[in-house]
């Protein structure tokens, strides 16, 4: 696991990159088992129709470059693509909007992903404390996390209980316990993300500085997750652990 996430982030790094694309973020969370779409990274258009009738229609593309992290304002996602006909069309379109947004962008190439079906929406974040070291977070996605801030946080590594306790924590938990006749949402594949992006993150401590799993699309009891759309910002290689202060450690003697 850890070894295959490690070739990963070493490629970047000997890049002269802290920012991992969403495709590299999407190899390191595979490698420590997270459930990941079945998606492909075509650098020709050859390659792209090929993946798309591999993965089959309808797909979607999201082109890859380390200078366009926010995909979305530069318009290079394009979703349900129904034929290879439109494919064209979309990888000429995906590829103008890249040359109008970041002239100078550098494509790595455009993934080429399934159509999923929406789920709950939940979100995965990772940060770290100069005191206490890396935080894991969890919340629901959307409007929860961005307007009403209903989020839980937790020091790594965690337990099975913590991730329980931090999922029944947030308000929103009857979203996802089932309200108003609803199915419950599968909180066993909440729980197992939650306990191995905290392993990979401690096993890993000495290069992630963040990450962000979001959203990731919850489906009904027994159905498990996926994530949809991840992030990771690695440390600077000359970049040490944050020395605890003095007082902290007084505290924990």
């Amino acid at each position: 696991m850890k070894e295959e996430a490690l070739k990963v982030i070493e490629s970047v790094l000997s890049q002269g990159r802290t920012a991992m694309v969403e495709y590299e973020a999407k190899q390191v969370l595979k490698a420590y088992g997270l459930p990941v779409p079945n998606e492909k990274l075509a650098k020709t258009l050859d390659e792209a129709l090929k993946y798309a009738e591999e993965i089959g229609y309808p797909v979607a593309l999201k082109l890859m470059s380390p200078q366009i992290l926010h995909k979305s304002d530069a318009k290079v996602v394009m979703l349900n693509i129904k034929s290879p006909e439109e494919l064209k069309q979309k990888w000429e379109e995906i590829h103008e909007n890249a040359k109008k947004y970041r002239p100078d962008a550098e494509i790595l190439g455009v993934l080429v992903a399934p159509m999923l079906r929406p789920g709950r929406e939940i979100i995965i974040g990772v940060t770290e404390d100069p005191q206490f070291g890396h935080a894991i977070m969890f919340g629901l996605g959307g409007i929860f996390v961005e307007v009403l801030k209903d989020v839980t946080f937790r020091i790594i590594p965690i337990t099975e209980r913590d991730a329980r306790k931090m999922i029944k924590e947030i308000k929103s938990y009857p979203i996802l316990a089932g309200a108003r006749g609803e199915e419950p949402a599968d909180i066993d594949a909440i729980v197992d993300l939650l306990l191995k992006v905290s392993q990979l993150v401690d096993e890993l401590r000495d290069y992630i500085k963040e990450m962000d799993l979001n959203p990731v699309f919850v489906y009904e009891k027994g159905k498990g997750a996926v994530v949809v759309d991840a992030r990771i910002i690695l440390k600077e290689p000359k970049e040490k652990k944050p020395e605890v202060s003095s007082e902290y450690k007084e505290r924990c003697a």
